[in-house]
């Protein structure tokens, strides 16, 4: 489990300006969670992020990380081992020559011996599709594709927790599908706890539970359905629901029966069938 207790951040330049980026976050994460973190611009959604890993560690409060303090210093390394990060450039988190030897860096980098290594870069190779491509150059992927290695590398050090910050942001549509995807099958088919943090209201909407911070405070945090149906608080935290949800709505103000609430392509796909 990861366990925020009453943590707070505080950027400090000079007390002039100090800048609180996270505000006396209480929160449990347990193993097998599929959670999306959504909010507007200076929310403190990467700050969030970087304090799961000790990237960060609180000004006050404590992150627990599977009986581990980030504090710690002599636990940090255990921490890291547990929780792998991707951000939302993957150009900056690729480092070799090749797909195998950039997934296979962080092992060397902790000495795990050479027949282990390559189990372990062929299994998340293989995971994220990208076992026939393990011989090409980082730099020829596309942007899903990067994104995609750049998880392998993540999951080859045996994470137990996945931390994206915003993978998408950078990549067009079709390659946000592709690491949303992936994403979905490390937790649903490997039991791999995602924290999953977007600006893509449509994303959110595909996970089991949403965290909505505003000003570094937990303002909301409830299933798709609870949070999307909060419209006048979204407006008050400059959110929008998913497009899907918006054309819902307007069908159902319009005398369709249509449920309000819907939030894929595939509801609505499924409740217009029944016009037909």
């Amino acid at each position: 489990m990861i366990k925020f207790d009453h943590v707070t951040h505080i950027y400090t330049g000079d007390r002039e300006h100090e800048i609180v980026s996270l505000s006396d976050i209480n929160l449990e994460i347990h193993d097998g969670d599929f959670i999306a973190c959504i909010g507007a611009n200076a929310s403190g959604k990467s700050t969030f992020a970087k304090h799961i890993n000790g990237l960060l560690v609180p000004s006050e409060g404590n992150v627990i990380v599977d009986d581990y303090n980030t504090r710690d210093k002599k636990s940090i390394w255990e921490i890291r081992k547990k929780i792998g990060i991707v951000f939302q450039n993957p150009d900056n988190q690729l480092v070799a020559t090749t797909i195998e030897d950039d997934v296979a860096f962080g092992l060397e980098n902790i000495g795990i011996e050479e027949a282990e290594m390559k189990r372990r870069v062929a299994w998340a190779l293989d995971l994220v599709g990208m076992a026939e491509l393990k011989d090409s150059e980082p730099h020829l992927l596309s942007g899903g594709q990067k994104q995609r290695v750049v998880i392998a590398g993540a999951l080859a050090m045996h994470t137990t927790y996945l931390v994206l910050d915003e993978p998408t942001s950078m990549l067009d549509p079709r390659g946000r599908k592709e690491v949303l995807e992936i994403v979905k099958k490390l937790n649903k088919e490997e039991d791999i706890t995602i924290i999953y943090i977007t600006h893509f209201m449509s994303e959110a909407a595909e996970f089991k539970k949403i965290i909505v911070l505003d000003k570094g405070r937990i303002a909301l945090q409830g299933t798709p359905k609870d949070i999307f149906g909060r419209i006048d608080l979204l407006k008050e935290l400059h959110l929008e629901t998913p497009q899907i949800t918006k054309f819902a709505r307007l069908l159902s103000e319009n005398g369709l029966n249509i449920p309000p609430d819907i939030l894929t392509g595939e509801e609505m796909i499924k409740e217009l069938c029944l016009y037909i």
